[in-house]
């Protein structure tokens, strides 16, 4: 099974540029995914593995933003 930060880090590892930095988005299917690994921690009903996946995807989606923040200032210059 693919996990929800597979399609950051596969980004990541192509290769980008600024501007495909700020248009990144992640498919329906991630956020499909992530919306039902939060509606799954509400409940207390996440496995160990799938909390340690959440909290990954939160991480790199944290770092994403940031990126995004950075390429924009990059574009500008």
């Amino acid at each position: 099974m693919t996990k929800a930060y597979d399609e950051i880090v596969n980004f990541i590892a192509s290769g980008t540029s600024p501007e495909s930095v700020v248009g990144f988005r992640p498919s329906e299917a991630v956020k499909e995914r992530v919306g039902e690994l939060i509606a799954r921690e509400k409940e207390g009903e996440l496995s160990t593995e799938e909390t340690t996946e959440l909290n990954l995807y939160i991480q790199l989606e944290h770092i994403m933003r940031l990126a995004k923040a950075r390429a924009r200032q990059l574009m500008v210059v």
